[in-house]
């Protein structure tokens, strides 16, 4: 029988090992629950002490029955921390609790050296106990009902934040065009002329199309905000006509998506780089012969099934650049061959793969993983395609092969963790205070049911009304919305506000 000792012994073990490789992570803790307290603690997001919601007593319902009835398994469960901690299930055997325990390492090192990761909360178990803390005291003030329902609007709009805002330094939102000067007088656009040559050196179209690009140059000046502005929590922060206790819960769901973030910008190459390590470590070091089917049956699972897998796409890129760093498959004198043959048997035995992957790790996103390191032999080598569903045949078919764009649909599935790009353009549209955001559309068009619901909750904080530029079906429309009400505007052309 596993026990606590066991599982230190193996701690300590593989923490030198992961060592010995070059991680380098935070202090490890490792919590040990039985199934049900593990679903709960992943209904909370992986921590305990979280603010109390329906929404995670929902979740914790479909774990808890996708567990009992075989349809699911929670194996690992870490926390970006300062210590780092992580959870173990009790009801798992020694084998998946030493994968476990090495894969954890390989995400733990991930949370400390990412650039992505840098400016997250290290505290943040501390920094949502008192998230709860503060809500519960709102429930006991105003109740729950009332609480529960802002909180409910809040968590709808939780990703309507700049995912680069963290590395911005910049003033107040709205407050960013200059100050005007006293001197409101539009210019003399005229030159100076004597009277016969005026009408050749002036002439009158000519002055009134500068007059009319100064006119909308100085109401540009005057908008609000000046420019546009993506974090929306924080305008609506500012600026929404919210009481204190419902700008501080807004601030706290901000403040958590901001923690969130990097993890969707990197779920490629945070769950590659901990398999990558799981399986080297287990393989070369952990793991005794006894466990070999096992390890392979469950290894198998997190890098197989169909469709796009994080886990398999992170976990053979990083062996590809591996792999070509180490042989010198790069660079301009290798992609100048047009050779198939010299390509596949191309060894300049560099042996630069190791730090090739580690200074990835470090500086990378999804995004630009994705761009930099996405090839087309290795779109080949791991048969990737783009399929899509075909009415007439009612079924899913294979829509391309090209590379191009098999890169292109990966960057559009992981641009803002898959999440469109809204931005406030004018939040005293027509001079009545309604507020204006733009869909910047990049061929995934919005959900309109979902945008509906969105927009009547941004109602709900702005209490007047709000609509949304997009495009649907190619044709540009503006969806608004007030109170219950939301229509549909077509639009002469995109960008008309």
């Amino acid at each position: 029988m596993l026990t606590l000792e066991d599982l230190r012994r193996w701690q300590d073990k593989i923490e030198g090992y992961a060592r010995g490789y070059g991680l380098d992570f935070f202090q490890q803790v490792f919590e040990l629950v039985d199934y049900r307290q593990l679903n709960e603690i992943a209904a909370y997001g992986g921590f305990p002490v979280r603010y109390p919601h329906w929404s995670h007593g929902m979740d914790f319902d479909r774990l808890n029955k996708g567990y009992q009835y075989g349809l699911q398994k929670i194996y690992e469960m870490v926390i970006n921390n300062d210590p780092c901690y992580a959870y173990l299930m009790k009801e798992n055997a020694i084998v998946d609790q030493k994968l476990v325990m090495c894969h954890v390492y390989g995400h733990n090192d991930f949370f400390k050296n990412n650039i992505w990761f840098s400016r997250t909360n290290r505290k943040m178990i501390d920094e949502i106990a008192n998230h709860a803390s503060r809500i519960r005291r709102y429930i006991d003030l105003h109740g729950l009902e009332e609480v529960e329902d802002f909180l409910d609007i809040c968590l709808s709009i939780d990703r309507l934040i700049d995912v680069h805002g963290q590395f911005i330094e910049r003033p107040r939102p709205g407050f960013e065009a200059e100050e005007e000067t006293t001197d409101a007088r539009p210019p003399d656009f005229r030159f100076e002329a004597k009277p016969y040559m005026d009408t050749f050196i002036n002439p009158e179209e000519v002055i009134e199309r500068q007059r009319r690009a100064y006119e909308e140059s100085r109401r540009q000046e005057k908008k609000f905000p000046a420019r546009p502005e993506r974090d929306v929590l924080l305008f609506l922060m500012h600026f929404a006509p919210l009481e204190p206790w419902q700008r501080d819960i807004l601030g706290m769901v901000r403040d958590e998506s901001y923690y969130f973030a990097p993890q969707w910008q990197t779920k490629v190459m945070n769950e590659g780089w901990a398999t990558y390590w799981h399986s080297r470590m287990m393989t070369e070091k952990v793991m005794d012969d006894s466990e070999v089917v096992d390890f392979a049956d469950h290894h198998s699972g997190t890098v197989g099934g169909q469709g796009f897998n994080p886990y398999k796409i992170g976990l053979y890129l990083f062996r590809d650049i591996e792999d070509r760093w180490n042989r010198g498959r790069h660079g301009p004198e290798y992609e100048a061959c047009t050779s198939f043959e010299e390509r596949r048997s191309w060894d300049e035995q560099k042996g630069e793969g190791r730090d090739k992957i580690f200074e990835v790790r470090k500086i990378h996103n999804d995004v630009t993983f994705i761009d930099t390191f996405l090839t087309e032999e290795f779109c080949l080598e791991n048969r990737l395609f783009v399929y899509q569903y075909d009415l007439d045949k009612d079924q899913y078919v294979i829509a391309s092969r090209e590379f191009a764009k098999i890169k292109q649909h990966l960057l559009a599935q992981l641009t803002n963790g898959g999440q469109p790009l809204i931005s406030i353009v004018d939040a005293d549209h027509g001079g009545n205070r309604e507020l204006y955001l733009r869909h910047a559309y990049e061929g995934i068009p919005l959900d309109l049911l979902h945008a509906r619901a969105t927009l009547q909750n941004l109602y709900r904080i702005w209490k007047r009304p709000v609509m949304i530029e997009t495009v649907y079906q190619d044709k540009p429309i503006l969806l608004r919305c007030e109170g219950e009400e939301t229509e549909v505007l077509e639009l002469e052309a995109a960008g008309d506000s």
